[in-house]
């Protein structure tokens, strides 16, 4: 006889690709309230950069935390955040929350032409 892996009063842990993925989602939320306009972009999460042309801003020297891909024909905006980097950058959840947040932030800025600290004036107090 088999049963379920948890009882279903247990949530089962999330992997760690969700847990980032809700981090993402937690600050676009917290942008949201003062953006509307970010419902009009996409946020996704990558595990690398590609060394494709989404990587312009890559170099010898430093491997990228997200990205923008701006909207064109039909297709929305775009907010790329990259997991694998982020999480080698962080130890634990609340430097990684922080981490994601900064860089939802950055990528927000460029894609709307504002600075980080006009999106959300607590940028860089950290």
């Amino acid at each position: 006889m088999r049963g379920p892996v948890a009882p279903p009063q247990v949530p089962l842990s999330a992997s760690r690709a969700e847990g980032f993925a809700d981090l993402v989602q937690d600050s676009v939320e917290r942008l949201e309230r003062h953006w509307p306009q970010l419902a009009d972009i996409d946020f996704l999460v990558l595990e690398v950069p590609r060394l494709d042309g989404t990587a312009d801003a890559w170099d010898d020297e430093a491997v990228p935390l997200g990205g923008t891909i701006p909207a064109r024909e039909g297709r929305r905006a775009r907010v790329v955040v990259y997991r694998r980097p982020v999480e080698i950058r962080t130890k634990g959840r609340d430097e990684r929350a922080a981490l994601v947040h900064e860089v939802v932030v950055e990528q927000v800025a460029e894609l709307l032409g504002l600075t980080p600290e006009t999106v959300d004036p607590r940028y860089g107090e950290d």
